[in-house]
């Protein structure tokens, strides 16, 4: 009998290192974010590394220790890395992808660490979002680390949203920060009293200047706004108690109490008078919502490092588990492999490192859309600004009619058309806005939602791999601590709710569904050149998700209730988190194919290149079969579990057989017997269930659907078997890089 010979698998022979990772997250040809990847990480596994191993985060205080890994970050040039040339930075343009690098190297040693870095950003990201130019330059020349020369200590800042309890984290429409004229001289300018108490302030220990929430008490000022509070300003400004966390103890916490008299020109983003009454340009909810969609993506990014970092302490410890045992001799299998030996370990750790992946993969893909749109976005408001349309209501309007034009453009490049016409739409700049900004809507909190939340279950299983070392001080690559950091980075500005009631509105923009049939289209076509990749199997996933989508939209409860609803969070919360599975996966698919096609052209990443993206190729078609697993339970749930079950009455068994028809059909259809599930027997008598087993009527497109996604699951596993081989089998350094 003829065979057929297999080509032995590429195997990668070492750890993915930083020439793959610059191509994989597009920043290969950027020497400036290449420089604060290697500060940021000599700050995070030299400095930051020394102090958790020196039990700085036993204590909650601020101690010299932590302030002096602020200033490790003023000289590495992490505090710059959001400051523009002019004031003090090295980062000329858009900065989402340098913080987030920033974010991903310090994470990977502390969640702590890369808190107190980002805070510092976020306090200043309302004044850079929506702050006057005076305020953008006062305050971000400020924070600069000192140039060579200058004799002054950088201001550190901090983000007042949150109330003290009740409110802390419930609602961040409900203020008890409030403020009131002070003083109003005629032909001069206001001076405002404001008072605001604040719970869970990162960075509040040390922090110069806050950045405050606050609601109008005094009809004389208008709804509310953000301002800027200075600890020298007159009044209090008190740092309050540092908070006892479990997490996180390298970044400052705590309630501090304000209660200051500030002038008006700190209102962030300006004010105007209007019949005798302070109306600021911006209410904190616009200055919140510019701020958090682009800030919850390091937070992502900070958890996908933590797992993408636990793979090489697991694969030492297991590798490592029974050397020094009596009867494990160097050069045995026992010796060399450990509780590698075990299959089960190793995919285990294959589901982790997946993960890991297709984490990072969306959290940076997110990072580049962000530096792509910002500068369409100031380009759309200046347009707006021009044509006299200011204000959400009328911006939105305005924008409306771009929305075609933008699905439009949307297929012509589906169709890889050429046609005058889209490079028309390409050249307008509120059609790309549309385009990005419906994209932004959705992979951000994607992002937060599936990195911080499914990401924290999967470090739970990296730190069970380590067997009780992994709950221990001294485990290698902190992993105990980088589990619970995880459980505080899922709340990070909004918890889990918030974000998928966020997807829920902007998954179905239209804009937006259009993009995704298109990737769809996208995964199809890689996946007639690329099956290893689980391209077809995601491609498969995303057309039930966009069909059950559809139907829901469409469909009724039993009691004639929508299904697809805001307030029916069991239907729309589910479904928003199946998508964010999908667009995981198809980041990470898409990382691979970069790394594949422009891998040769770097003499570093080539070495080995083969065997790199066999091994990522798989890591891909693992996480898409997870990813299709997650989506088609979540959508036959949804399909078919609002549907009431039959019961045991004449109008629903009526389609049953009875027992003497089956008998006389059984001599023309032999066999027929054994289709029949529901058979009554001639006194009524039927099968010990609560009624006749559920049809599928008007369901039958999504059998079809299911049916072939579970046969595009072929291969899934094998893909798994090579990645723990390569697991097993990969080199990796003698020792950790930082102190354990």
């Amino acid at each position: 009998m003829a065979t057929v010979a297999v080509p032995e698998a590429k195997i990668m022979l070492t750890l993915p290192g930083d020439a793959v990772r610059q191509i994989q997250w597009r920043f290969a040809g950027r020497f400036d974010l290449q420089m604060l990847v290697q500060s940021a990480r000599g700050v995070a596994r030299g400095t930051v590394a020394r102090l958790v191993a020196a039990g700085e985060r036993n204590t909650h205080e601020w101690t010299l220790g932590k302030n002096g890994m602020m200033e490790a970050f003023d000289r590495a040039g992490v505090t710059a890395a959001f400051m523009e040339p002019e004031e003090g930075g090295f980062i000329v343009g858009p900065k989402n992808l340098a913080l987030a690098l920033a974010a991903f190297e310090l994470a990977w040693v502390d969640g702590g660490a890369a808190t107190a870095s980002l805070a510092g950003f976020l306090a200043l990201s309302p004044i850079h979002e929506r702050g006057t130019p005076e305020q953008v330059s006062h305050y971000k020349s400020l924070s600069a680390p000192p140039q060579p020369g200058e004799d002054r200590k950088p201001w550190r800042g901090a983000f007042v949203l949150t109330e003290p309890i009740p409110y802390v984290g419930v609602d961040a429409s409900m203020l008890s920060g409030k403020m009131r004229v002070a003083e109003w001289k005629e032909d001069e300018e206001p001076w405002l009293q404001v008072e605001k108490r604040g719970r869970f302030i990162t960075n509040i220990a040390f922090a110069n200047f806050v950045t405050a929430a606050v609601a109008s008490d005094d009809p004389r000022i208008k709804g509310s706004c953000m301002v800027i509070l200075e600890d020298t300003d007159e009044g209090t400004f008190d740092h309050g108690t540092p908070t006892k966390k479990l997490v996180h103890q390298l970044s400052s916490t705590g309630d501090p109490i304000f209660n200051l008299k500030v002038p008006a020109s700190r209102i962030v983003g300006g004010y105007t008078i209007k019949d005798g009454v302070i109306v600021p340009n911006y209410n904190h909810g616009e200055i919140i919502e510019a701020v958090f969609r682009r800030t919850r993506v390091p937070v992502g990014i900070m958890t996908a490092a933590k797992l993408l970092s636990a793979v090489e302490p697991v694969i030492r410890y297991q590798r490592g588990r029974f050397r020094g045992a009596e009867g494990t001799t160097p050069g045995s299998v026992r010796y060399e492999q450990g509780i590698q030996q075990r299959e089960d370990a190793l995919h285990r750790l294959v589901d982790v490192w997946a993960t890991g992946e297709a984490a990072t993969s969306l959290g940076f893909a997110t990072a580049r859309l962000f530096d792509d749109l910002d500068p369409i976005e100031k380009q759309k408001s200046a347009i707006l600004k021009e044509r006299g349309i200011q204000g959400g209501r009328a911006e939105f309007k305005a924008l409306k009619e771009s929305e075609q034009r933008a699905i439009e453009l949307v297929s012509l490049i589906a169709q890889n058309s050429d046609a005058p016409r889209r490079h028309e739409l390409e050249a307008d700049p509120l059609v790309q806005f549309m385009l990005k900004d419906a994209e932004a809507n959705v992979l951000c909190p994607a992002t937060k939602l599936w990195n911080t939340g499914h990401g924290a279950n999967l470090l739970r299983e990296a730190v069970s791999l380590m067997g009780g070392y992994g709950i221990t001080e001294d485990c290698p690559g902190f992993l105990g601590n980088k589990w619970m950091d995880a459980q505080l980075e899922a709340t990070y500005e909004g918890p889990e709710a918030v974000q998928r009631r966020q997807l829920t509105v902007t998954m179905t923009s239209e804009v937006f569904l259009a993009q995704f049939r298109a990737w769809t289209a996208q995964m199809r076509l890689i996946a007639s050149s690329r099956p290893g990749t689980g391209a077809c199997t995601l491609a498969s996933a995303m057309q039930m998700w966009l069909w059950t989508l559809n139907h829901l939209q469409k469909a009724t409860d039993p009691s004639g209730a929508k299904l697809y609803h805001g307030q029916r969070q069991g239907v729309t919360f589910p479904l928003a988190d199946a998508l964010c599975w999908l667009v995981a996966s198809r980041a990470q698919i898409l990382d691979v194919l970069e790394l594949e096609a422009q891998g040769g052209n770097d003499p570093v990443a080539s070495e080995g290149l083969d065997g790199t993206v066999q091994f990522l190729s798989d890591l891909c078609h693992t996480q898409a079969a997870a990813a299709a697993g997650e989506v088609s339970r979540v959508c036959a749930e949804l399909v078919f579990g609002y549907n009431c079950h039959p019961s045991w009455d004449a109008e629903e068994h009526r389609s049953c057989f009875l027992a003497g028809e089956l008998d006389e059909l059984e001599g023309t259809m032999p066999g027929i017997s054994a289709m029949a599930f529901d058979v009554l027997a001639a006194d009524g008598t039927h099968p010990q269930k609560a009624g006749p087993c559920a049809g599928c009527a008007g369901n039958e497109d999504f059998l079809r659907m299911q049916s072939r996604l579970t046969a595009c699951l072929s291969g899934s596993r094998l893909a798994k078997d090579r990645a723990a081989d390569t697991v097993a089998r990969v080199m990796i350094p003698e020792a950790l890089d930082y102190p354990a």
